[in-house]
């Protein structure tokens, strides 16, 4: 089983609060997720996250066949830094790290470190380059463009 890293990074032309404001509420990730995915919360979330807090949805992220994932939000240091980790869901290891540090100028960069491997072994690895990958890339990139539009810069 290969482990995958997927790196993104994104300066916001906003303050440090707001930015930890918006992605620290579980309810804005109906807004970063593509329409196509279909995210379904299973419960209304609460409006912060803190460490054990699970949140449960649905994703249709192939083929349209719903996929229930269960995440678990492990570490949270405050205008900083927070972690997630699938407990339930398609992938066999999904550790997502966020990471926020003011810039000059009123800015924030946010980083994004995700370390994820695909079930099945070396035959989900053979899925890796034609559809895993380039969803996740896609993925990403809605999510760029929906941080711009939120914050005002699309």
């Amino acid at each position: 089983m290969a482990v995958h890293v997927l790196r993104a990074s994104q300066v916001i032309p906003a303050g440090l609060e707001a930015c930890w404001a918006f992605f620290s509420d579980p309810g804005n990730l109906r807004k970063l997720t593509p329409p196509a995915l279909d995210l379904t919360l299973c419960a209304e979330p609460p409006p912060g996250i803190y460490p054990g807090l699970m949140i449960q949805y649905r994703v249709r992220p192939l083929f349209g066949v719903p996929v229930t994932w269960l995440t678990e939000i492990t570490q949270v240091r405050p205008l900083e830094y927070f972690s997630d980790e699938q407990r339930v869901g398609p992938y066999a290891i999904w550790h997502h790290e966020h990471f926020f540090t003011a810039l000059e100028g009123g800015r924030t960069e946010v980083r994004d470190l995700v370390h994820y491997a695909l079930p099945f072994g070396w035959v989900g690895d053979l899925f890796h380059p034609l559809l895993v990958e380039p969803q996740l890339k896609e993925i990403f990139a809605f999510r760029e463009k929906a941080i711009a539009g939120h914050f005002g810069t699309a």
